[in-house]
Order: structure tokens, then sequence, then C-alpha cells
């Protein structure tokens, strides 16, 4: 995992804290973690180490959450809300001593199938909400790559897409309304008529309330899919081959790419007979519930990779079909075999400039002597370009100048920092590249006006703004 860099401050001894020792006392112990070992667990996500926390809370009910926050305001400490830790972007791991509050054990579900509705906690993992509406003939169509250990809280608070996300949407456009706890520690439940405050919350990483519970709206499954896998000479031709399915009319169910350095790592570690030699492979989904249209969209992007140079392979059953997409979500497990830690960008870009962006992102990590490789959601322009390191034998001031490097790359070709994974501490530095010093400034009033005192995940997702210190 990489370093956030944040501004460390020592450890108090927490069991003498008067803000642990109270919450010890009114949640009990085995709802509040003290000792050294413990807090320090709570101290960072899947990417980023950050400060250990000053005592960490595990409620069991929105009312536990309630308490939390009204006693650590009341003792001006800082909250930092926490789901699976599964974040790639620094979003959960204190930058400064503060109260964590975990939401693991806030697990409660439930289904409403004439509403088509899944009532979820923050702690749910994602994967158990399609699990349960399945007997009911619904699904939950939003499928971050972490799906099976990621929270729904962790989802709100980033936004998370995954595969499907270019034909069914983020995790927002599957939220009908949501109950969280501000700032101050009062409750609210929230629709999303009017003026969209549910929608405000919905990844703002824990920096304007702290969500505790979902309605989520969900669909019923397509009836028939279909898959394919392309491999092309380079990743400018698996873009190009992208662009050109979706202007002819392709709305794919899923649409990734993985280049030669991903799709190597995954060889080394799963062998499921991916073309290594290729420079770039796609990967792609249609459905539907008429099989006609299904095989018909199949073609649009049969046609459009091998008008780009790519060798086209239709899955022929659906176990073929399943490992293609086992590869694809193993792609995180199969990098870290070659470096220790990874730094994992998050950029979005107008699908037009796709085939410049990956080959200028490749020149620049050939440039820098770091390894690079590059896969993501390119459907929706949504790339992960992953800078692989060993702190060891390699300058982390490089890792950080390069991940600036891409940043700009996006901002140049006219995208966004990130599609899902948040800024939070990890590109922090790069936000006031990114958004106007007017619009930064409106959104510091957002963040004002929902969080006067800046005790909510301090130190995340806005940089500096005039009369705001960071600590």
């Amino acid at each position: 995992m990489t370093q956030a860099r944040p501004h460390t401050l020592p450890s108090t001894d927490a069991p003498h804290h008067p803000l642990a020792a109270e919450l010890t006392r009114r949640l009990g112990p085995h709802k509040v973690l003290v000792s050294a070992g413990e807090r320090r667990m709570y101290s960072y996500d899947a990417i980023a180490m950050g400060v250990v926390p000053l005592c960490v809370v595990l409620p069991e009910s929105t009312a536990d959450v309630v308490l939390a926050v009204k006693a650590a305001r009341a003792a001006g400490i800082p909250i930092v809300g926490r789901g699976a830790a599964s974040g790639l972007s620094g979003g959960a791991a204190p930058t400064r001593e503060a109260l964590v509050i975990s939401f693991t054990r806030m697990t409660r579900l439930s289904i409403d199938p004439l509403r088509r509705e899944a009532t979820a906690q923050a702690g749910v993992i994602t994967l158990a909400v399609s699990e349960a509406a399945r007997p009911h003939g619904l699904v939950y169509p939003p499928d971050p790559a972490s799906f099976r250990t990621s929270t729904i809280g962790g989802n709100l608070a980033e936004n998370a897409g995954g595969p499907m996300c270019f034909k069914y949407g983020v995790t927002g456009d599957y939220v009908r309304g949501l109950e969280f706890v501000d700032a101050d520690g009062e409750l609210h439940h929230l629709t999303r008529d009017a003026y969209d405050l549910a929608g405000l919350l919905i990844g703002s990483e824990g920096t304007l309330g702290l969500i505790t519970e979902a309605r989520l709206r969900l669909s019923t499954p397509a009836r028939f899919t279909r898959t394919l896998m392309s491999s092309f000479a380079s990743v400018g031709d698996a873009a190009e081959a992208v662009s050109a399915a979706i202007a002819a009319g392709a709305v794919p169910a899923k649409l990734e790419f993985m280049d030669r350095a991903c799709v190597n790592a995954i060889e080394d570690y799963l062998h499921v007979g991916l073309p290594r030699e290729a420079g770039a492979v796609l990967l792609v989904d249609t459905d539907g519930d008429d099989l006609q249209t299904v095989q018909a969209e199949l073609e649009l992007v049969e046609r459009a990779c091998e008008a780009s140079g790519g060798e086209v392979r239709r899955a022929a059953t659906d176990a073929e079909a399943a490992a293609l997409w086992q590869a694809r979500r193993s792609v995180s497990p199969a990098l870290g075999r070659i470096r220790p830690q990874r730094m994992n960008e998050d950029i979005v870009v107008p699908r037009s400039v796709l085939s410049a962006v990956v080959q200028e992102i490749e020149a620049l990590g050939q440039a820098s002597g770091l390894k690079v490789v590059q896969f993501g959601h390119i459907g929706d322009g949504n790339l992960h370009p992953n800078i692989l390191f060993d702190p060891k034998t390699e300058n982390e001031e490089a890792v950080h100048t390069l991940a600036h490097q891409i940043a700009g790359v996006a901002i140049r070709h006219g995208g966004v920092l990130s599609g899902e994974h948040g800024i939070g501490s990890m590109k922090l530095e790069f936000m006031a590249e990114a958004v106007d010093p007017v619009t930064l400034e409106g959104l510091w009033n957002v963040k004002r006006a929902l969080d006067p005192a800046l005790c909510l995940n301090p130190g995340k997702v806005l940089p500096a703004a005039r009369g705001v210190a960071h600590d």
C-alpha cells in the first residue's frame, strides 16, 4: 500500500482519554476499541496509511452512531467513517487523530419485491444485496471489483461503479432514499425530490455526513448474455475500437480493457489462456431480453474490433465467459505479485480522446522507468492506470510525480480526476488544478454549511481554500 503522507501526530494513550472512556462507559467495551494494536488496524485503507485513531466505535445501530458523533463533537474530536477499507484513495485513513466509526456490524438488509427495493444498512456487503434479491427474480446491478468485500456505505461514499456501469449506471443511480447522521449527531431521512441532498452526500466520502442506511432500487436481470474477447496490437487500437463500437450504436453491459502488463500478470496468476502477446485486450458483454438483439449488438462490437485490427474470440459457454470475467476481477491480486505497492489512478476522459490518453500514459510510464499498467471501464472512459513500485528500491517521490503527470493528462483532455475511487487524500494536491477557484470556493461553501466545524473526515476531497487551514 502506498503512503498518503498525512501530517501524523503522536497517538494519545486512548484508555485514559476522556472521549474513549466516555464511549466505553456509554456503549460498552464490546463496541469500543481502545488498545494500540486494535486502533492501528483502523489507520489505513487498501492503499494509504494514515494516523492511528484515538479510538474506534463499532456501532450496531443508528442510535450508536448518533451517540458517538455527539460525544466526539462535544470533545472537539474529528470523525472518520469507515466501511470495509477497500477504498483506493486514502478516504478511510485518518489524516489526524480522530474517532473512527466502523460500520461493519450494521448489516441489516431487507428486500421488498413489490416495490423492487432493498433497504440496507451501511455495513451490508455489496454482493449480499443481489444474493438476497435473487430469490425474488431481482438483482442489484452496481458491481465494483471489490463487491465481495466492499460495503454499501463505502460504495455510497465513493459512488462506486464497476464493469456494468456503462449500461446500468453507478451506485448513486440506484438510491431512492438515505438515512444519515450529520456533523452535530442529528438524524435525517432523505428522498430524492426537491433539493437532492441525498445526491450531494453520495460520493462525498464522508465529508458531509455519515450515511447509515439506504433504500436501493432493484431491477430484473437480463435473460440473455453473450461475451467476447478481442486482442489488439496496442492500447491505442483497443481504444479506437471502443469509440467506433459506441459510435455505431452498441451499448454493451460490460466493456473493459487490460493492457499487456495486466494480461501477463493475470496469466501468471490464474493461467486462464489470455493472449500474452497482445498489446491490449477488450472484454465485452452484451445482454438483454431479446436474443436476436443481443447477438446483433455483439456483432456491432465484433466488427468495430476487427476494423481496428482486433482478433475476436466469442465465449462458447457460460463457463468460458465466467473465466474471462474472473480474470478481469483478478487484476488487483495479480498486480500485487509484481510489486509490493501500487498507486491506483482513477481518471475519466471523453471517449473521443481515449486512444490519445492511453498512449500518452503509456509513454509517460516508459519515460519514468516505473512500471505502469492500465485497465478499467473503458466504455465510459474510466481508466485505472496503476503505478507499481517497491519502496525499498524505487523513489516514492518519483511515483507521486508520475501520478501528477497522469492526472495532468486527464485534465488536459477535458477529463476528471476520479470516476469511482474518490479523491481522498491521495489526489488532494491535484484538485487545485482540476477545479477552478470559483467552483472550489462553492464546494467549500457546501462543506461549511453541512459541517461548520470541519470535523467530518478532515483533510479529504477539498484542498485548502481561502480562510481554511488544512491539518
